[in-house]
């Protein structure tokens, strides 16, 4: 019984998704320890991430089961099929803000009594609870929804040096830029039933191809501030690769969707976005193995 409620769980967080923000995480952490960190870190990192996910797409899912369950393309999700309860619910998010607070205290390298990481969680745990709420009043939630990812990598550069720094800073902003746009994307098929509802996304404020332009140039962003970010670090040629296969992968991502075709809607935001920050990751570790 216990297996079947934690799986369950797991499908409704499509807890495979984290793969997203993770190797952005460790980039944040490779790059503030210029090498490769402790194991431990490394650990510690992972575990914040799972926590932070885990406890916003819970949250995500329970504030959003009533309009999930009126949307046909959500009403199968499991709390609107009553497959989890709204109190089991609760407790794996208090396990996984808890999970997240115990990681966050075990990554303090400069031994202060109170680390960093714990002293901005508070930031943290704002932007990932506040999300669901945004698309209920401005169109800017895909902003935000970037924001509370792209405190990833920020977070465990201060859980690697105890210091926020540049560096960090436009590598989170890499990260909220690439959220934003894959996520402008998504909107897209919910246009209709968005309007219906009185929902704000992009797609319903300025219509679907203009926010396909609109995720264009928050993809370039995203590049530029990677572009910033190596140039800043002054990294090395294995760098420069990813990203050049990076801009490929966005572009291709970009040439499958269409305003008059959605149909590989899905390709582009789960195959494709997976498949970027892996490529990234690993040809920054070949940047400090070579």
């Amino acid at each position: 019984m216990l297996v079947k409620k934690v799986r369950t769980f797991g499908e409704m967080i499509k807890f495979e998704h984290t793969v997203f923000a993770l190797p952005f995480a460790y980039l944040g952490a490779f790059f503030a320890h210029k090498g490769i960190p402790a194991a431990s870190d490394l650990f510690w990192i992972t575990m914040a991430m799972v926590g932070a996910r885990t406890a916003a797409m819970s949250l995500n899912r329970l504030i959003d089961r009533h309009i999930d369950a009126k949307n046909p393309r959500t009403a199968q999700r499991h709390l609107p099929q009553g497959l989890i309860t709204v109190k089991e619910v609760w407790l794996y998010i208090i396990l996984s803000f808890a999970l997240l607070l115990v990681s966050a205290w075990q990554l303090n390298p400069l031994h202060l009594t109170v680390p960093l990481t714990v002293k901005l969680m508070p930031i943290a745990v704002f932007f990932l609870s506040f999300y669901s709420f945004t698309k209920r009043f401005t169109w800017l939630c895909h902003i935000v929804l970037g924001i509370s990812i792209g405190l990833a990598p920020v977070g465990s550069w201060v859980g690697i040096t105890g210091r926020i720094e540049f560096p960090a800073i436009l590598l989170g902003l890499a990260v909220a830029t690439w959220i934003a746009g894959f996520d402008v994307i998504y909107a897209c098929q919910d246009v209709e039933f968005d309007r219906r509802e009185n929902l704000y996304s992009i797609p319903v404020r300025f219509g679907i191809r203009a926010a396909l332009w609109i995720s264009n140039g928050l993809h370039i962003l995203t590049m530029v501030f990677l572009v910033w970010v190596g140039i800043s670090l002054h990294l090395e040629i294995f760098y420069w690769l990813g990203i050049a296969v990076s801009t490929i992968i966005l572009v291709y991502e970009h040439s499958i969707v269409s305003p008059t075709d959605l149909s590989r809607l899905n390709v582009a935001f789960f195959n494709m976005n997976g498949i970027l920050s892996v490529i990234l990751f690993l040809f920054t570790l070949i940047n400090y193995f070579h």
